[in-house]
């Protein structure tokens, strides 16, 4: 039972219910901002991130019709890189539709079967290589040592097409024409090179390109051979007219 003294405090207005307070539209959205406004913020910059990062990977960023490796144990000059990227590209088709043709060179620095060259460079240029061929990225392939790469690889078909066979892939001779063998290739004009935080010579890049080999990568799946259908036709392109004076001495 309430005491006297608590019976005697209270005030009879206490005992009439409170009106129940109506809210109106601004001040329920008034209330919805005051809870909500932090996630309506974080999610602005996840839609504004995601759509930064799409806009930039198919509208600001330029896509590769045809990818070409540069395997090789030294640097490849930035001046030859470029212009070997453009005079390759005068072959080639627009086969993405955006209105210009592109050849992406992936220049991987490894030396096979060398104790003297660079443990660093080779680790990391043989995991490049490695991402290429498994990603079948690269279908063209400039090579400074045939015989090294194939060896290592496995990668390479021969010269009239057909595929190797897995205990007779060991004759690179007849997968690959030296650079000069092909007319298209001794005739690019790819000017010169000159000395910079990387190397020190300087000369022509056709020269230099000279002591090299190209060759084409095999097919031996269905999903391989579509993604390397477009290579063949710049391959076709770029060795026509070629007749291979390579044998296995090289």
């Amino acid at each position: 039972m309430a005491s006297y003294r608590y019976e005697r405090d209270i005030d009879p207005k206490d005992l009439t219910p409170r009106k129940k307070h109506t809210y109106t539209r601004k001040e329920r959205w008034a209330n919805w901002w005051d809870y909500n406004l932090k996630w309506v913020i974080l999610l602005g910059i996840a839609a504004a991130f995601v759509g930064y990062c799409f806009i930039g990977q198919y509208f600001l960023t330029t896509h590769a019709d045809y990818n070409v490796a540069v395997v090789a144990p030294h640097y490849l000059p930035e001046a030859t890189q470029t212009a070997l990227q453009d005079a390759l590209a005068a072959y080639g088709e627009d086969r993405n539709g955006d209105g210009k043709v592109v050849v992406k060179l992936n220049v991987y620095t490894m030396n096979f079967g060398s104790d003297d060259s660079d443990a660093y460079l080779d680790m990391a240029g043989t995991t490049k290589l490695s991402t290429d061929i498994q990603g079948v990225l690269s279908s063209i392939f400039i090579l400074y040592d045939p015989a090294g790469f194939q060896s290592t690889t496995g990668t390479l078909r021969y010269l009239d097409g057909s595929l190797p066979q897995s205990d007779a892939d060991n004759d690179w001779w007849n997968m690959v024409y030296h650079w000069d063998d092909c007319p298209v290739l001794a005739g690019l004009d790819l000017g010169d090179y000159t000395s910079d935080a990387v190397q020190n010579d300087s000369g022509s890049s056709q020269e230099l390109l000279s002591h090299y080999y190209i060759g084409i990568r095999g097919a031996w799946t269905k999903d391989a051979d579509d993604l390397l259908s477009g290579g063949e036709a710049l391959w076709q392109a770029l060795t026509a007219g070629a007749v291979s004076t390579v044998t296995k001495e090289g």
